[in-house]
């Protein structure tokens, strides 16, 4: 496998982004849902409570968008934590397909990126 060419000073540039990244995805999680046990779920502000039929159709509501934007939240977390993981084993900015260097524009567009643009 290939190393990442990276300089130090991109590393931490790449690493900050991240970083900041993962703050306001977990942000954004803790505002459309809750830890139950390990994993998050989505969940609506008034959930658990007696409401009248107009209510109850608002909570159903914003359940059925909480649900799948924290799921989503949740993916992009699990891939900033993947990054930032790769970046302390060394083996960050690598294609997960083709075992290539991931470009500069690549990750500067996306920290993240654990493939090649022809790979996403």
């Amino acid at each position: 496998m290939k190393k990442a060419e990276l300089t130090e000073e991109q590393l931490e540039e790449l690493r900050g982004a991240l970083e900041a990244e993962k703050d306001a995805v977990e942000e954004e999680m803790a505002s459309h849902g809750k830890i139950v046990g390990k994993e998050w779920e989505g969940s609506s502000e008034s959930e658990g409570e007696e409401a009248d039929p107009t209510d109850a159709a608002d909570n159903i509501e914003e359940l059925a968008v909480n649900v799948p934007l924290v799921a989503e939240l949740e993916k992009r977390r699990k891939d900033i934590n993947d990054a930032l993981e790769k970046m302390d084993k060394g083996t960050y900015g690598i294609c997960e397909v083709s075992g290539e260097p991931i470009p500069l524009k690549r990750l500067d567009a996306d920290a993240a990126a654990r493939t090649l643009v022809q790979y996403a």
